[in-house]
């Protein structure tokens, strides 16, 4: 079968030239589409109901795929409503890894594995498994997991850590290698992981587990060439492809003619603060195209932060994909009208061994927030406001009174925070970075695994951006440690605003991480409270604090280093703080409804001090004491706000 696209966009298609380039009527390839589509999400529901990690079972950080054959070049045609920053490296993962290893050496039944981040992207933890589909001999199609595995060894217990130098500290690296031929397990493959992995036992249930799921894709991908037929199945994968590519020209076109340049910063790596780094983006939009040129990128970090260019693509796709259309389904045909021009060594290009990709999703997801810096003052009304642009990753470790060792990773530092706001309304202020797309862990079940309570999990006032549609407001976090612990911390961008404003709308606030000591192994009396005055007793972590309070001071303060400690030792009874960035707000600010303004200072989201100072709206009452009798002063408003 042909590879080529239509010449004309699908829609211009009559029905027989569409059975003629996809061996499918309309509404048969919807159908096909639709049932692949729920091939993926059967095998992630399985999966997940089925996982033994934390970070699996409680965070979803894996993703499902169907890739095309060989003569389609591997397209990944069908996703998993999962984590999406896996997503744009997978097609490339897939294809890099069967080339290498040889189609031709593959056979029914086989599930070939490879973590390389040079390779696929990605870091160390997150292993491809991928698997031919074989009909009479010939490979049709792959169905592929991409999963985080809790450790794959590398100095740091968990992985998570910006402290890590090069590529053999980083972590166990997986060339193309069979786990399981004619699904029988490989244990030479096996025992090369085992050897070099905390947590063996954890890994095993979930390797067997997505086996299993490999196993049920195969299954159902052959349930539906038996029903449809090859060539429909095919054309399906061909069809999923073009559709994306379609809804992508269309927003493309919709876009004036130019050149626009972006950028956006990361603090410093794990190393020292001497160094921040920073992502240039030059859009080049001609018709129904665009090049994207990462020229001027800074070079390549001297520790880990670094993402590979796979990486890079998947945040390209993401920023233009909610730009411009998040209705466009996410395959290989995103990229299709898309140019990446990259200078390798950078520090979205990263080249090993020094140029270790671990915390890849911060520098990728700096690349989108420069999308976004480019693109926003363009798009007028159709702007988006920034995100928390960090998930300011905790990985801690230590013993228990037993001896025994815990671990917990992506649950107590700000891995959740706001949105931007949008034309369309306000941004959502608990959600996860725009290029992941993950679930929350429950505080019980965080409780259950690692010894500490999660004492506060809350909005922080006045921190969303302000705007016509306001930005999310910020996350703050307060985390009590039961034991002694080795904790990884990772801020990387507390210097300037992640959460750009849109349209005329304000960015939100930096915030910052601070860890309260514990008193000869108890913790604090009460809630540590979260007016300025209680800072100085704290060791700061990160942000830009003032160097006396250590309270938030972005205009005066001075920055303080996350990497200043490698791995900051905190004694039994000690209190992690973690504040996010807030989201960018959209829009004039005084152009707010002053009701709406009401009700955010009636939830607690903007002070009454916040509403007159960011909206010009003047509200009389207490929000704490008797919120239900608030009110807005009509004159003293008007005078604020001046003429309409």
């Amino acid at each position: 079968m042909t590879t080529t696209e239509p010449a004309t966009s699908i829609r211009d298609l009559s029905d027989d030239e569409f059975e003629t380039t996809y061996r499918a009527d309309r509404f048969t390839a919807s159908v096909i589409a639709n049932r692949l589509k729920y091939v993926v999400e059967h095998m992630s529901t399985a999966f997940l109901r089925e996982a033994f990690s934390p970070i699996i079972r409680d965070w979803y950080d894996f993703a499902c795929t169907i890739s095309g054959p060989p003569e389609h070049d591997y397209r990944m045609a069908v996703v998993s409503n999962s984590l999406t920053v896996f997503l744009g490296s997978m097609p490339d993962a897939v294809r890099n890894a069967v080339e290498e290893y040889g189609p031709e050496n593959l056979a029914p039944g086989d599930v070939l594995i490879c973590n390389d981040p040079n390779r696929g992207g990605r870091h160390v933890n997150d292993v491809l498994f991928t698997r031919p589909v074989f009909v009479d001999g010939r490979i049709v199609a792959f169905v592929n997991i991409c999963a985080h595995q809790l450790d794959m060894g590398g100095t740091v217990p968990g992985g998570f850590s910006a402290t890590k130098a090069n590529t053999y500290e980083n972590g166990l690296v997986i060339p193309p290698v069979l786990m399981w031929s004619g699904d029988a397990p490989v244990r030479s493959t096996f025992s090369m992981i085992f050897d070099n992995s905390r947590f063996g036992a954890m890994l095993l249930p979930d390797f067997k587990s997505m086996h299993q799921q490999l196993q049920l894709g195969e299954r159902l991908v052959h349930e539906n060439i038996d029903r449809y037929g090859l060539d429909a199945v095919l054309g399906t994968l061909r069809y999923t492809c073009d559709t994306s590519a379609d809804r992508m020209r269309d927003a493309l076109a919709a876009v004036p003619d130019g050149d626009y340049h972006g950028a956006a910063t990361l603090d410093a790596d794990g190393l020292d603060d001497s160094i921040s780094y920073t992502v240039h983006v030059t859009l080049r939009k001609r018709g129904e195209e665009i090049e994207a040129d990462l020229s001027g990128t800074s070079a390549q970090a001297r520790t880990c932060i670094n993402c590979g260019i796979t990486d890079a693509k998947t945040a390209l796709g993401v920023a233009l994909t909610m730009l411009l259309d998040p209705e466009i389904p996410f395959t290989s045909g995103t990229w299709r009208h898309v140019d990446l021009v990259a200078p390798a060594g950078t520090l979205v290009t990263a080249m090993p061994p020094e140029g270790a990709p671990m915390m890849f999703w911060e520098a990728s997801g700096t690349l989108l927030a420069a999308v976004f810096d480019a693109l926003n003052p363009v798009l007028g009304e159709r702007a988006v406001g920034g995100d928390y642009g960090s998930t300011n990753t905790h990985n801690a470790s230590g013993l228990r009174a037993d001896g025994s060792f815990w671990t917990s990773a992506t649950q107590c530092g700000g891995e959740h925070g706001p949105w931007g706001a949008t034309r369309d309304g306000d941004g959502d202020s608990y959600t996860v970075l725009f290029n992941l797309n993950n679930l929350d862990p429950a505080t019980e079940t965080i409780e259950h695994d690692s010894p500490v309570v999660v004492l506060r999990k809350e909005h922080a006032i006045d921190t969303g951006g302000a705007g016509r549609h306001r930005g999310g407001a910020a996350n703050l976090k307060d985390s009590l440690w039961l034991t002694d612990a080795e904790q990884y911390l990772s801020p990387f961008r507390t210097k300037e605003p992640s959460g750009v404003g849109a349209n005329g709308g304000r960015p939100g606030p930096n915030g910052a991480m601070w860890i309260f000591p514990g008193v000869d192994g108890r913790g604090p009396d009460a809630l540590v409270a979260t007016t300025d005055d209680v800072y100085a007793g704290s060791t700061p972590v990160a942000g830009v604090l003032d160097p006396r309070s250590k309270a938030l001071d972005p205009e005066h303060g001075t920055y303080h280093h996350f990497g200043g400690q490698k791995a900051w030792r905190t004694t039994a009874g000690s209190v992690l703080r973690c504040l996010t960035n807030g989201g960018g707000g959209w829009g004039a600010p005084f152009e707010r409804d002053p009701r709406k303004v009401l009700a955010d200072v009636r939830d607690e989201y903007v002070s009454v001090e916040g509403a007159a100072r960011d909206y010009g709206v003047v509200i009389v009452g207490d929000p704490h004491f008797d919120p239900e009798n608030l009110r807005i002063d009509e004159a003293a408003t008007a005078a604020l706000r001046g003429p309409a």
